[in-house]
């Protein structure tokens, strides 16, 4: 029989290693069409310069489907885990979960690895109290606003999406890093939101929409990690071309 204050220590220990990641180690990435050395160095919290050296490139040259050594944690399935549960436990964006392990569907099991990126040795304990990025009284009314003006006759799985969708964009490094940004971005000369060009930002949102914004804030994602989203009587070939990750009524979300 183990005494009492062994079988405390004992306890202690699994109890502590239960809510701790696996410790970055490195692991194998197979780049996809359109991957950077910057792109890559901005999801696994590393910098282009040690992706170099870790992987013996003489130049920022990479291919689809070339393997390369990357610094990551890994995290194991259990019972009950998704992957927005899984991503949120990390406090890292469902999109950059998806996108560390080609991961576009939803199915997992249990005992499945997954890659962890940006996260060295990292808690899991969730804290719903805590918003997954930072922002402000504006910042909120501003997404709220966003979605009454895209999704105003929209379920409220579709309105949460809507705001997740920028959050994801906040954390994804491809987009700029904070709310206001995101949503007045232009790229090429268009705006990425058509509320912003059109003057419907400016309408006042409902106490719902502000649920909503919060919702998508503290972890929520109903988009499945989206970058876009947009009218199903849309005829833009691109966006529908993009792996479709969740449709609510006329909303499409997308990657």
């Amino acid at each position: 029989m183990i005494k009492s204050k062994k079988l405390k220590t004992l306890l202690l220990t699994l109890s502590m290693s239960m809510l701790i990641a696996i410790p970055a180690q490195a692991a194998t990435y197979k780049v996809i069409p359109n991957d950077s050395l910057t792109k890559l160095s901005w999801l696994f919290g590393t910098s282009v310069t040690q992706l170099k050296q870790d992987n013996n490139l003489k130049s920022n040259t990479i291919y689809a489907g070339q393997a390369l050594k990357v610094p990551t944690s890994y995290y194991t399935v259990k019972p009950g885990d998704s992957l927005s549960v899984i991503a949120k436990k990390h406090r890292i964006s469902l999109y950059s979960l998806r996108r560390a392990n080609h991961k576009w569907t939803s199915s997992i099991y249990p005992g499945q690895k997954l890659m962890v990126p940006g996260v060295k040795v990292t808690s899991v304990k969730a804290s719903a109290a805590k918003s997954v990025i930072p922002y402000t009284s504006a910042d909120l009314d501003l997404l709220a606003r966003l979605i009454r003006a895209e999704a105003e006759n929209q379920p409220y799985k579709a309105k949460v999406a809507v705001a997740a969708v920028v959050v994801n964009r906040v954390q994804s490094k491809e987009f700029p890093n904070s709310i206001k940004p995101v949503i007045y971005q232009r790229i090429n000369g268009y705006y990425q939101f058509t509320p912003v060009k059109n003057g419907m930002i400016n309408k006042a949102a409902t106490a719902e929409d502000k649920k909503a914004a919060l919702e998508a804030l503290n972890g929520s994602d109903p988009s499945n990690g989206a970058l876009f989203y947009f009218d199903d009587s849309a005829t833009n070939k691109w966006l529908w071309s993009k792996p479709i990750l969740a449709r609510y009524d006329k909303m499409v979300f997308a990657q």
